[in-house]
């Protein structure tokens, strides 16, 4: 039985919605990873995880999951896993800016926007990557009788 059109057309917006979710997400930690390999240097971002409390180390961790997370959300693979791997990530950089005030425009920069980040994290946890991803399952669908 054909799937109705309007079914069609939502199936068809949540792939591109994916995929503009995860190339925007693989492109931000990019940013971020790259950022501080050659701004902030790994040492000195080290620095800057210990003057909030973190483990000097971490920030090497941080920064090539961040890297290898966003190659994997570019590319798509294995993007649910991604997705779940950069959130405690996502949920410390929360931390460190919960005590500076919602507004990321507050001094030191507030939650709202490592927020909004672990949001979309999930959502694209719950998404996947899509049909446009390179891990995407390639089986026929299966029609569902209406």
């Amino acid at each position: 039985m054909n799937r109705p059109i309007a079914a069609t057309a939502q199936s068809s917006n949540a792939e591109l919605a994916a995929l503009l979710l995860r190339i925007a997400l693989g492109v931000l930690y990019l940013a971020h990873s790259l950022q501080k390999i050659f701004v902030f240097t790994l040492p000195g971002a080290a620095q800057f995880f210990v003057s909030v409390g973190f483990p000097g180390w971490l920030a090497y961790v941080t920064t090539f999951v961040e890297l290898f997370g966003g190659i994997a959300l570019l590319l798509g693979v294995q993007v649910r896993w991604a997705a779940l791997v950069l959130l405690p990530f996502m949920l410390g950089a929360l931390s460190v800016h919960f005590h500076n005030g919602w507004g990321f425009a507050s001094p030191n920069g507030g939650w709202e926007y490592p927020a909004f980040w672990a949001v979309a994290l999930v959502v694209q946890s719950l998404l996947g990557g899509g049909r446009f991803a390179l891990g995407a399952a390639r089986a026929p669908q299966v029609a569902r009788a209406q």
